[in-house]
């Protein structure tokens, strides 16, 4: 296949990962005959010093154009005191939205070698095998009216019922072949939109007989995650407790390094780690690459349906676990690698 990628490095830890991904997604397409038709564009803090805007119209403009959209970080500590509009992650949310990529998947997984890197004991996060499936496109992000008055700020939280349904049949489409199960998790006790969320969520429950739906209320999932992570298999839920519940991942995977995204709409995909910029060890080659490269994997299954090319990456990423060969943040007993020679590694493993 000759595949066209737009690759958005970003912001501060995100250039170093992105390249270390690149040189796997070359590795594989080395090895299974693809070609790569590869552009790059400016996103976040470097396209506002460069243009004057988080998301150059000439970014967007490749990103409707490529087949998907590989992405590494944004985020700039001088843009944190300037209003919402004007930082670096405005561009995130309005490349998402302007794709429609309306459901992000988080895969948490716990790598058996890495079941000492989690602060949680042992017999905790041992099995742990979920995916959280964020709707991505509604909610407080995007909701209006917004801003702020005076002494007073507000946001609306606001779903309509087709982009609950959307959203929902992704998470049961997914669970149907896995384990069958979907964790339906909102604020129904107290808020409004979580009585429409949770009820349009079990009327599309009933095109799945096979597949289980419970309901469980965000705090008590937080609190889930950390006492019987294992539970979980497909977990559903709206904008804002998707993005604060998959940072709980991070510490079930044993960092928050470790963890790929899948931003996934209709026709596009765009595809990035979870982490942040991390502008306190950017440019020093000690970031954990294996997010951005497990999201090259997710790239490979969900936007080219590359299943052989997709397993063989997520092989690769075990074997240099079991190896040993990782960043520090994955407390390795010998010297810690650089983000660089994890990249090679994991190509190496392919």
């Amino acid at each position: 296949m000759n595949l066209k990628i737009l690759i958005l490095p970003g912001d501060g830890i995100g250039t170093e990962v992105t390249s270390a991904a690149l040189e796997v997604l070359r590795a594989v397409a080395k090895k299974f005959g693809h070609t790569l038709e590869l552009s790059e564009g400016l996103i976040g803090g470097i396209a506002i010093h460069k243009t004057g805007a988080p998301l150059p119209k000439d970014t967007l403009e490749k990103a409707l154009a490529a087949d998907a959209t590989l992405m590494g970080a944004v985020g700039l500590p001088e843009f944190d005191n300037v209003p919402p509009a004007q930082r670096p992650e405005r561009g995130l949310l309005e490349i998402r939205s302007a794709m429609d990529v309306f459901a992000n998947l988080r895969p948490v997984r716990t790598y058996p070698e890495l079941i000492e890197s989690s602060p949680l004991k042992n017999h905790i996060v041992e099995g742990t095998d979920m995916i959280i499936v964020r709707e991505l496109t509604g909610g407080l992000y995007f909701g209006t009216p917004r801003g702020i008055e005076g002494d007073r700020a507000f946001n609306t939280m606001a779903y309509t019922r087709a982009e609950i349904e959307r959203v929902a049949h992704v998470a049961f489409k997914l669970a149907a072949n896995r384990r069958k199960k979907v964790t339906s998790v909102d604020k129904s006790n107290v808020l409004e939109v979580s009585t429409l969320w949770r009820k349009v969520v079990t009327e599309v429950s009933a095109q799945y007989p096979d597949i289980t739906l419970e309901h469980m209320i965000v705090d008590n999932t937080a609190m889930q995650m950390v006492l019987r992570p294992t539970q979980f298999d497909v977990m559903l839920t709206e904008n804002t407790f998707g993005d604060i519940l998959s940072d709980v991942g991070g510490i079930l995977a044993g960092s928050i390094g470790m963890l790929p995204s899948a931003s996934l709409g209709a026709t596009r995909g765009l595809y990035e780690p979870v982490h942040g910029s991390a502008p306190d060890i950017a440019g020093q080659n000690k970031a954990n690459p294996l997010g951005a490269i497990g999201s090259v994997a997710a790239m490979l299954e969900y936007s080219f349906k590359l299943m052989d090319e997709a397993n063989a990456v997520n092989a690769a990423i075990g074997k240099v676990l079991a190896s040993g060969r990782v960043t520090a943040d994955l407390r390795p007993k010998g010297t810690p690698a650089t983000t660089e020679q994890v990249g090679k590694a994991v190509s190496e493993a392919l």
